[in-house]
């Protein structure tokens, strides 16, 4: 398994981060990310699934499967990467998703130390109704979801009418899409300030919460 790797210094706080449904592991905005969290001490690794490490090799565009059909690959990219520190497991929307659905397991064995999620899809766009990610309100593994206030996959709104464990911090970024990006003439900030506060965020929760 091929990961792009930043911060790779030993005994770092390694986080293990999947990208979203419809895009790449290496796009500005993961760059970004990567850059930022390993400004802030992590060791940041990131892989791709299946499908979209197919797509670079000419393979088909047709959207992902479900979530649960790759949690098998986040599992396997846990067991081929290196890391002799805390691991904490994530990723962009989807990517999230999936690390969700394995985390209290890894959790409870002693595997990881905390999961990380940003820009989590509580929902399909217009349909608040059709929920995911109910296991979030059970769980003991340290949380910490970054979330833009207009998310139409999750606002504010929707979220703070769902039941969430007491291990799920959750992190509000002021008028911010499902990128985290906000209109800079509503708040005055640019997504790169909000990339910048979540990598900030992230410290701050695992110093408490690791």
């Amino acid at each position: 398994m091929d990961f792009l790797l930043n911060g790779d210094d030993p005994g770092r706080t390694t986080i293990l981060f999947a990208h979203g449904s419809g895009a790449p592991m290496d796009t500005p905005w993961m760059n970004t990310v990567a850059e930022n969290l390993a400004g802030e001490g992590f060791r940041v690794a990131r892989f791709e699934f299946s499908y979209m490490a197919a797509r670079r090799r000419g393979g088909s565009k047709r959207p992902p499967a479900k979530a649960e059909t790759y949690v098998p690959e986040f599992l396997a990219a846990i067991e081929a990467l290196p890391s002799d520190g805390p691991l904490i497991i994530g990723g962009k929307s989807m990517g999230g998703r999936v690390a969700s659905l394995i985390a209290q397991d890894l959790f409870e064995a002693g595997g990881i130390t905390g999961l990380l999620c940003l820009g989590f899809p509580f929902h399909p766009p217009k349909k608040p109704d059709n929920r995911r990610g109910e296991n979030l309100a059970h769980i003991t593994c340290p949380t910490l979801i970054c979330q833009g206030t207009r998310d139409p996959f999750g606002t504010r709104e929707d979220v703070e009418t769902y039941t969430l464990s007491d291990a799920v911090t959750l992190h509000w970024m002021e008028d911010g899409d499902h990128d985290l990006k906000p209109r800079k003439r509503v708040t005055g900030s640019s997504l790169e300030d909000h990339l910048q506060a979540l990598a900030s965020q992230t410290k701050a929760w695992a110093s408490v919460c690791i």
